[in-house]
């Protein structure tokens, strides 16, 4: 096995176990887990090297049900409240707690303690990552446009309000689950995204991150108190997105945009639960910003080609986000999308609204879509320009390539 797919089984188990033994042992023992979860996971990258198990997340979780133990003899010798484990019954109670359908339950309460409302929005985000997803703390730093110092500071507050709050480890109910719901999608919102369009320097698609949002998404549609229209509505976003993954670069790992894209790659079955997720998001009356966003991606799935897409109808989804929840990035996309209907006083418009340091990280989208702009009004000099501007920005290796790419073709234009 490459230790690029033992990266990925352990980060995929680390979550899964941090959850069942923090339902064990509760939250005030969150340091120790962690600890001895990452010793196993050490140990096993070692011996894996020299005897792969046949069954490796099989041997994951005995490993832990072992360290379990382990745990509970550390806190019984310092004295702190530990769960009464013995044989017979409790031993079978103690095996349950890591069947599938309980380990989801573990993860899901996990999800939920992490969003907590009296914890700094920016560290519920930090806290879930590294606890659920078990991102590193660079990782982190990279999904959040951030330094990783200031993700160190966040998840040190964080792990220290929650072991020493008494807070519950549980799924809240009534009013409290509809405020803390809302942080939850936004965070399963950001590890999609940093999948879907990484800020990883020399990675543009990390597909086992959608593939983590997704399965986050899952135990919610799952529980019949967490099931609620919102939650449909980002996994259908999160489907319609994830069907055009494959499309988004060619075989010499080139960036395609969305016009260059072969839209016969797109993945059916994606696209129909995609529309199933969808028709149950708008089964009411009540609409979330994941509502147009999905809307808005519809619209693009729907489009047998480029030129047809109905760029008026995008534009309208843009506006009733925008009336939603202003931010920058919609003014941005809405400024592309008049761009595409050939309405460039509008797009004009929409690019003075923008204040180019809100987009932070990002700022290179505003550059190059600026360049767009300057080059549809036949102004190449400036498109350059711009361009230049969006290259120095940019991080991303596979986007500074296609933006010189661009570069090359306009300066030969300007050159004939």
């Amino acid at each position: 096995m490459e230790n690029k797919h033992i990266d990925h089984l352990f980060r995929h188990h680390r979550g899964k176990m941090v959850a069942v033994l923090t339902r064990i042992f509760g939250l005030s023992n969150l340091e120790i887990i962690e600890d001895s979860i990452q010793d196993t996971f050490l140990k096993a990258s070692i011996s894996w090297k020299i005897n792969l198990p046949e069954n490796p997340e099989a041997w994951l979780t005995q490993a832990a049900k072992n360290r379990l133990l382990d745990i509970f003899r550390k806190l019984k010798n310092e004295k702190k409240h530990t769960p009464e484990l013995s044989h017979g019954a409790q031993t079978i109670a103690l095996n349950d707690f890591f069947l599938d359908t309980q380990i989801e339950d573990a993860q899901l309460r996990m999800i939920f303690t992490a969003c907590h409302p009296k914890l700094n929005p920016k560290d519920q985000i930090a806290f879930s990552l590294k606890t659920i997803s078990g991102f590193s703390t660079k990782e982190i730093a990279l999904a959040l446009l951030t330094k990783e110092e200031s993700i160190k500071k966040r998840l040190s507050r964080a792990k220290k309000f929650i072991t020493s709050s008494g807070i519950q480890f549980t799924i809240p109910q009534g009013l409290d689950l509809r405020k803390r719901i809302e942080q939850v999608l936004e965070v399963l919102y950001l590890i999609f995204n940093e999948g879907f369009h990484s800020n990883n320097k020399d990675t543009l698609i990390r597909k086992e991150l959608c593939g983590e949002a997704l399965r986050l998404c899952k135990f919610l549609l799952k529980n019949k108190y967490t099931n609620i229209p919102s939650v449909y509505a980002l996994f259908a976003l999160m489907c319609f997105h994830a069907a055009r993954l494959e499309s988004k670069t060619n075989e010499q790992n080139e960036i395609l945009d969305l016009k260059s894209q072969d839209r016969s790659q797109w993945s059916f079955p994606l696209i129909q639960l995609g529309n199933a997720m969808m028709n149950k998001a708008v089964e009411d009356d009540e609409r979330s910003c994941y509502h147009y966003e999905a809307a808005i991606a519809a619209e693009h799935i729907k489009a047998s080609s480029f030129e047809s897409t109905n760029w008026k109808k995008i534009l309208y989804w843009y506006e009733c986000l925008l009336a939603l929840k202003p931010s920058p990035y919609y003014l941005l996309n809405m400024a592309v999308v008049s761009l595409q209907d050939k309405n460039y006083i509008k797009a004009n418009f929409y690019f003075d609204k923008i204040k180019i340091e809100e987009l932070e990280q990002r700022s290179y989208l505003y550059y190059g879509a600026k360049s767009d702009y300057y080059y549809y009004t036949n102004n190449l000099k400036k498109a350059i320009e711009y361009l230049n501007f969006a290259i120095e920005k940019v991080n991303n290796q596979l986007e500074k390539n296609y933006l010189q790419s661009k570069k090359l073709k306009l300066e030969n234009k300007l050159n004939c």
